[in-house]
């Protein structure tokens, strides 16, 4: 199956909740600036997102086989013992808004538009995922993205990019040779439907990790995920 793009995505920055996060107070001066990117960021902001509905072809101990393409990880294999088919995403800022970014000139505004880019990916993966509801009749869902986990590193990135096909002319993300995403405000992963509630941050011990979704259950890996013993 072709992917689907989804770009149909509004983007209107919440300007107090801008101010919050900014930490600028009431009164200063850089009001102005910061409403002035926004404003900047809101008329040529296009978020966008691709996704695949691709198919479990084999299944090993450490590895599934995904539309002719393996993915290597012992966490992922166990994952998705259950189901048949996952869903290969890529979803990103859009190379406008990054392009903007990289025009800003102050080190400050630059920082500013970083954390616009950053809503912008975030508005894009809330779409995305509840277009693939809507459109897929999904219920529970899991994500597991290359990167996050020892156990599916990096370089993952490169066969999840092939399941999905042409991303960069789909949606612009390019893949550099160190699997590292640009626009970098661009998110990928594998959602996938499950039983119960799973995020990686739960096999994740870094501590004070301001994108932590779940506590660490460092008995979770041996309860679950470690082979037995031959």
């Amino acid at each position: 199956m072709s992917f689907i793009i989804v770009d149909a995505i509004p983007f209107k920055p919440d300007r107090a909740a801008l101010v919050k996060r900014l930490r600028i107070k009431d009164g200063s001066p850089y009001l102005a600036d910061l409403q002035r990117l926004a404003d900047e960021a809101e008329a040529i902001a296009k978020p966008k997102a691709v996704y695949k509905v691709a198919f479990i072809d084999e299944r090993g101990d450490d590895s599934v086989v995904v539309d002719g393409v393996r993915l290597t990880s012992r966490v992922l294999s166990v994952n998705l013992e259950p189901v048949h088919r996952v869903f290969p995403y890529v979803a990103t800022c859009g190379v406008e808004l990054d392009a903007w970014a990289q025009s800003q000139d102050d080190m400050l505004y630059k920082y500013w538009a970083d954390v616009i880019k950053e809503i912008a990916v975030r508005e894009a993966i809330q779409m995305l995922f509840e277009q693939m509801t809507e459109q897929d009749g999904l219920g529970t869902m899991a994500v597991m993205s290359p990167g996050s986990l020892a156990d599916w590193p990096m370089p993952q990135q490169r066969p999840l990019f092939t399941i999905l096909g042409d991303v960069e002319g789909a949606v612009g993300v390019q893949l550099s040779d160190s699997f590292l995403m640009t626009p970098n405000k661009s998110l990928s992963g594998l959602r996938f439907a499950a039983a119960e509630d799973f995020a990686s941050c739960q096999l994740c011990p870094r501590e004070n990790c301001p994108g932590r979704r779940a506590p660490y259950d460092d008995a979770l890996y041996d309860r679950k995920y470690r082979k037995e013993e031959s």
